[in-house]
């Protein structure tokens, strides 16, 4: 007789939203800012006034040094996280090199706080060892991971064409819009994107949908009108 799990074949193809954290991160918070800072700047400006020509050079030049700002931050901040991992990597091999069976009883101390059994968690440790002793440290002791490692280019590329497609948006609108419209249409517009992002990004890590809608669009919306408001407050000062 076959049973149910007999007939079911094994899944070797999970997908975990894990795989997604580092790039998703750079990406969804590039474009945020891309929206955000862009539809911001063009508001300021046109709120204190200025031509329409003016307006759109703003959100040019802010598209541009904002790419740049968020591809070279986000590269020093992510290669200090692999310059971090890469020492402690480093110290893990000479402590390896200089203790080997220390660091045995050091890697199945951890399997036993995590609830095997001493017996087997010494077994698990010397396999593990044997196989790929500093990948096992690395990981259960570490917590460094292929999925979790550090990718200083990989994040910075992300974030600099995320914050551009992102910061497009508002730009577009504000480009082909009237001046008399440029403020009513590029906060409506921004909004409208910054909520399809946020919903997206929550739904791909997993999260609720509305809950990350309404929190990106309260922020933006938040942004938009102090940006607005300094503007305006200088634009009437000018």
């Amino acid at each position: 007789m076959t049973t149910k799990s007999s007939r079911m074949p094994a899944n070797n193809n999970e997908r975990h939203r894990t795989s997604r954290i580092g790039w998703l991160r750079a990406a969804v918070l590039g474009a945020n800012d891309g929206i955000l800072s862009t539809s911001s700047l063009v508001l300021g400006v046109a709120a204190a006034h200025a031509t329409h020509s003016n307006v759109v050079v703003a959100g040019v030049a802010g598209l541009v040094a904002g790419a740049m700002s968020m591809a070279a931050g986000e590269y020093v901040s992510v290669h200090s996280q692999a310059d971090t991992e890469k020492a402690d990597l480093k110290l893990e091999r000479a402590e390896l090199k200089a203790d080997d069976k220390g660091e045995h009883k050091e890697l199945a101390t951890i399997y036993v706080a995590r609830g095997l059994d001493p017996a087997l968690a010494k077994q698990v440790a010397q396999q593990l060892m044997a196989h790929d002793a500093i990948g096992a440290h690395a990981r259960d002791e570490l917590s460094i991971s292929e999925t979790s490692r550090a990718r200083p280019i990989q994040a910075a590329l992300a974030s600099a064409g995320s914050f551009a497609v992102g910061a497009v948006m508002p730009l577009l609108v504000a480009t082909i819009t009237s001046p008399a419209r440029v403020i009513p249409l590029v906060a409506g517009s921004s909004l409208l994107f910054l909520a399809l992002l946020g919903g997206l990004a929550a739904r791909a890590g997993g999260a609720g949908v509305i809950v990350g809608a309404l929190r990106v669009t309260f922020w933006g919306a938040l942004a938009m009108a102090v940006t607005a408001g300094v503007g305006s407050l200088f634009g009437t000062r000018a």
